[in-house]
C-alpha cells in the first residue's frame, strides 16, 4: 500500500502471480528479459524462476552488490557513482541498462532490464533513509525508474522491493 507522503508499506507478497504475470507478456512480445540486483540480492532472479516456463523469456541476472561491480559489470558511470553513492535513481537507471548489454546474446541485447537499488537497513551506510529504493526498468521503448521509501524489516524491504520490481516492470510493458 502507498501511503500519501509515497511510502510503501504491507501488501500481500504473491510473487509467482506477480513474475507469471511479467514472463506471460515477454512472451506475448517475444522479448527477454535480466535483472540488476543490488539490494535484493538475487532475490528477483529466483522469484522469476520459480515459475515453469521461465527460461523462454529469462536471461540471467547480475548480483551486483558491490559498487564497483555496478562500474566494472554493468557500466554505471564512475563519476555518477562517486557522486552520489550507489543509492540513486540514475544509478538504477544505469544498472538497467547494463544488464540489458551485459547478458547481450547473437541476437542483440536483451529486451527488459529491471535493476534494484537501495538501502534494506537496519542501518544506513550514507545518510539516506533505510527503506530508500529505486527500481529501474529499461525496455526498447525507454527508460523508467521509481523511487521509494519502503518500511518495513531488512526482509520485508527486500521482499517489498522484489514485488514492486515485478509490477512496476509489468507496467511499463
Amino acid at each position: 500500500m502507498t501511503t500519501p507522503s509515497g511510502d510503501v508499506e504491507g501488501g500481500e507478497v504473491d510473487f509467482p502471480h506477480d513474475a507469471e504475470r511479467l514472463l506471460s507478456a515477454l512472451r506475448e512480445r517475444g522479448w527477454s528479459l535480466a535483472v540488476a540486483e543490488s539490494l535484493t540480492g538475487g532475490l528477483l532472479a529466483a522469484s522469476v524462476v520459480a515459475v515453469p516456463g521461465a527460461s523462454a523469456s529469462f536471461r540471467g541476472g547480475v548480483v551486483a552488490y558491490a559498487t564497483e561491480v555496478k562500474h566494472t559489470v554493468l557500466g554505471v558511470d564512475a563519476g555518477l557513482l562517486a557522486a552520489h553513492g550507489p543509492v540513486h535513481p540514475d544509478v538504477a537507471a544505469q544498472m538497467a541498462v547494463g544488464v540489458r548489454r551485459a547478458l547481450e546474446g547473437a541476437d542483440g541485447p536483451v529486451d527488459v532490464g529491471i535493476a534494484t537499488t537501495g538501502i534494506a537497513g537496519p542501518q544506513s551506510p550514507d545518510g539516506q533513509p533505510v527503506g530508500t529504493v529505486h527500481i529501474g526498468v529499461a525496455t526498447p521503448n525507454g527508460i523508467s525508474v521509481r523511487s521509494l521509501t519502503l518500511r518495513g524489516t531488512r526482509d520485508e524491504i527486500r521482499t517489498q522491493t522484489v514485488r514492486l520490481a515485478l509490477a512496476t516492470a509489468s507496467a511499463s510493458l
